[in-house]
């Protein structure tokens, strides 16, 4: 259970690393993958004492995600130090950043897929009795 110092921490850390991934690193992994990559912070979890984040992200328009994923933990001492800049008047240290691939979406993307494709007959009168 987190507590809500934990809690106030990981939402401050995901509008700011959100802001840093739209604004500030807009270019810097749009080559990677042929075309424009939109990622988003879906979801950060701090560890108790507030040095570890764990930050899941959401990859769209990306065709190689492990060459992006790799792309960005090269990039993290950068974004920790953009980071820095932003709360540095509200965390005493800033975490260090370890990133994951959230794949949330596309799993359920790919079960409403199949569950589109579920083809249920009819019930016959001797069934419905």
């Amino acid at each position: 259970m987190e507590s809500k110092r934990q809690q106030k921490v990981a939402r401050q850390l995901q509008k700011d690393l959100g802001e840093i991934f739209q604004r500030d690193l807009t270019h810097a992994f749009n080559g990677l993958s042929g075309g424009a990559v939109f990622i988003t912070v879906t979801n950060v979890r701090v560890s108790p004492d507030l040095g570890i984040a764990r930050v899941y992200l959401s990859l769209l328009n990306a065709k190689n995600r492990a060459m992006l994923m790799e792309a960005i933990q090269e990039k993290s001492r950068t974004i920790r130090q953009l980071l820095g800049e932003r709360v540095r008047h509200q965390l005493r240290i800033v975490p260090d950043l370890q990133f994951f691939l959230d794949d949330t979406a596309e799993y359920a993307e790919k079960m409403d897929k199949l569950f589109a494709g579920i083809v249920i007959p009819p019930a016959t009168e001797e069934e419905e009795n």
